[in-house]
């Protein structure tokens, strides 16, 4: 059986060995809780934590005092909109979202509905991007937040978030970034693109699995939460619990890394990128899916017309691929971002998404390109 080629790192990465290595001694001798302030074990730790949210606040360019540790976005995503939610009910009850965002917000913003919230979900062209004019009047006085992804986790677009966040300030209104695929891959200034609210994930940039982050702008505007875990006050009373040391220092490592290495390994990852691409779409009836101009570098969503992306996927297992979000692969409907951007419901069974990353070679690529090639014609002959 040959090596199994990973294109599916919009799911998950792989922890960097240097990340890693980072974080090893925190599981043995650094074992201390950060919250054990009468002895060396947890000054070590809470030093760690420390060194840990400074990385993490350059990487987005913010203070570490605004970065509040989480389990991953999913939860950095429920304390920032619930937070918001029972915190500004006083202004208003009116919350803005886009269709093709990620369902950690569609279902939070869908729990909220259920309790009195007032959810106005803007659609997007078939390139994938929101109408401004569309959001301009969808504000109202009553609306107290908008929450906008940077980067769609199935197309890999990029939405205007600077002129977005614009309109909402404009509005006084509180401007939230899912940035989970974002974050690590390209520069995410929250002070540049004017966020309030930004929630981020290590796993998706080689980070460890279970750790993210909040960031809570604390000036220009303050944003105040309500807490949606009790017991400890931990993180400023944000996010009660003990603190995940070993994890948090990983976190901090990958941003570390994602600083200094991100750009050259977008150049490259481009380039493979885009060679898959040219490939694949020569085939017939084959075509793109989104803006080739406003994504990520490193992902490609991909329809087949008239072969299932189950099919075609099940034919290659030694290729790890996705047919959507890693979250709503096992959901036997067509993606709901597809069919926000006007995509047919047969077109969307079609659709495959190829996503490369920094470990991925020049030879893996060439290699998918023959083995979808050969699949491909031989689906069609028969």
């Amino acid at each position: 059986m040959k090596t199994p080629i990973y294109l599916d790192h919009n799911a998950t990465t792989p922890v960097d060995k240097r990340v890693l290595e980072t974080m090893l001694p925190y599981f043995t001798e650094k074992f201390g809780n950060a919250s054990s302030r009468t002895h060396a074990f947890g000054w070590v730790a809470e030093d760690a934590v420390k060194t840990a949210r400074e990385q993490v606040a350059q990487l987005i360019n913010c203070l570490a005092q605004e970065i509040i540790f989480t389990s991953g976005a999913t939860e950095a995503i429920n304390l920032a909109i619930k937070g918001v939610w029972e915190k500004y009910q006083t202004k208003g009850k009116h919350i803005i979202t886009v269709k093709t965002e990620h369902k950690a917000v569609l279902d939070t913003c869908k729990s909220l509905e259920r309790k009195g919230a007032e959810i106005t979900y803007l659609s997007v062209d078939r390139e994938g991007l929101i109408d401004l004019e569309e959001l301009k009047n969808a504000l109202t006085p009553q609306t107290i937040l908008v929450a906008v992804m940077y980067a769609n986790n199935e197309t890999g677009v990029i939405q205007p978030i600077k002129q977005i966040a614009d309109l909402v300030h404009a509005n006084n209104s509180i401007f939230m970034c899912d940035a989970t695929q974002a974050v690590g891959k390209i520069n995410c200034d929250v002070e540049d693109d004017h966020i309030d609210l930004m929630c981020l994930s290590a796993h998706k940039f080689y980070g460890p699995k279970g750790i993210g982050a909040l960031y809570v702008r604390r000036k220009n505007p303050r944003v105040t939460l309500y807490p949606q875990i009790d017991g400890g006050g931990h993180e400023r009373g944000l996010r009660s619990g003990t603190l995940n040391v070993t994890g948090i220092v990983g976190l901090g490592k990958a941003c570390e890394i994602a600083q200094q290495e991100m750009w050259d390994d977008s150049i490259r990852i481009s380039k493979l990128r885009t060679k898959l691409e040219q490939h694949l779409c020569d085939l017939p009836n084959v075509f793109i899916n989104g803006s080739t101009k406003h994504r990520l570098f490193n992902v490609t969503n991909i329809t087949f017309q008239g072969v299932r992306s189950e099919t075609l996927i099940n034919k290659i297992p030694n290729i790890a691929l996705a047919m959507g979000s890693a979250c709503t692969s096992a959901i036997a409907e067509p993606s709901h971002v597809l069919k926000a951007m006007g995509m047919s419901d047969e077109d969307s069974y079609s659709a495959v998404r190829f996503s490369l990353g920094k470990y991925t070679t020049e030879a893996e690529i060439n290699e998918v390109i023959e083995i979808v090639n050969r699949v491909i014609f031989e689906m069609a002959k028969n």
